[in-house]
């Protein structure tokens, strides 16, 4: 499996799939790429779709490092210049999102075209909160506690009801998905302190925000805020689906970001 190495001898897992325009799908604060997965093969005909798993999870390098959204970016961008492209279309969810904001900011002839989908330019009291509490319980309680209580802020109710087996597995492979817990902390430490509302103005590729009217971790208001502060940008608001739409609603998530970037 390929794995691209950064300029301090890291490696990020990274997979290119279909044929087209770049795009970079990057995932949340879990890191794991296969979060797309379920996108991958349709957006591959239209795409050369390229997944990483950010440093710190899954396949890429464990490092014990200070982690920020501006690290994370930069070790994005290596992997865009590594892999030879001179611009790349961005979706990035929740901390891909806030990523994806350092990079149009202080990257932007590297954007083409920006998707934010579930995030935040800057965290108010309610995330701190929301991840404290979260923190709170990986700390005191553990990897298959910090796994069930996420799931009850990042799906929606009925997704939930119907899918307690898929939850069960997930939790029954807590430890496995989070080896070093005290890596989660730090890249937790790391979203709640990302602020860029001073600097979106500075974003000039095309903007499309996309949020769930229902998600539970980066609530509407954020959206409306970035639409707001992003010159040009637009939002595309989905009735539910809760933090993880774009598989909720895979097709509609499809279809409105396949829209965007090739029109």
């Amino acid at each position: 499996m390929p794995h691209f190495k950064l300029k301090d001898g890291a490696e990020l897992y990274y997979e290119t799939h279909g044929s087209g325009p770049p795009l970079f799908l990057v995932p949340g604060l879990g890191g794991d790429s296969r979060f797309w997965m379920p996108n991958v093969p349709e957006l591959a005909e239209h795409f050369t779709v390229v997944l990483h798993d950010h440093r710190g999870t899954a396949r890429s390098t464990l490092s014990r490092i200070a982690y920020s959204v501006a690290q994370m970016a930069d070790d994005a961008l290596q992997l865009i210049e590594g892999l030879g492209f001179d611009k790349v279309h961005w979706c990035g969810h929740s901390t891909g999102g806030a990523m994806g904001q350092v990079l149009a900011i202080e990257h932007g002839e590297r954007i083409d075209r920006l998707v934010l989908s579930a995030t935040w330019a800057k965290t108010d009291a309610f995330f701190r909160r929301l991840f404290e509490v979260r923190a709170e319980i990986l700390r005191e309680l553990g990897p298959t506690a910090y796994v069930k209580a996420s799931a009850l802020s990042l799906n929606m109710p009925p997704w939930i009801r119907d899918h307690a087996a898929d939850l069960d597995a997930a939790a029954a492979k807590a430890n496995e998905a989070i080896p070093v817990p005290e890596i989660v902390l730090s890249r937790i430490a790391a979203i709640v302190a990302h602020d860029r509302r001073a600097d979106l103005q500075r974003v000039r590729a095309p903007t499309l925000a996309i949020v769930a009217r229902d998600d539970m971790v980066t609530p509407l208001y954020f959206t409306e805020e970035l639409v707001r502060l992003i010159p040009q940008a637009r939002a595309y608001v989905l009735p539910d689906g809760g933090h993880f739409f774009p598989n909720i609603h895979a097709e509609e998530f499809r279809r409105v970001l396949t829209a965007f970037l090739l029109g």
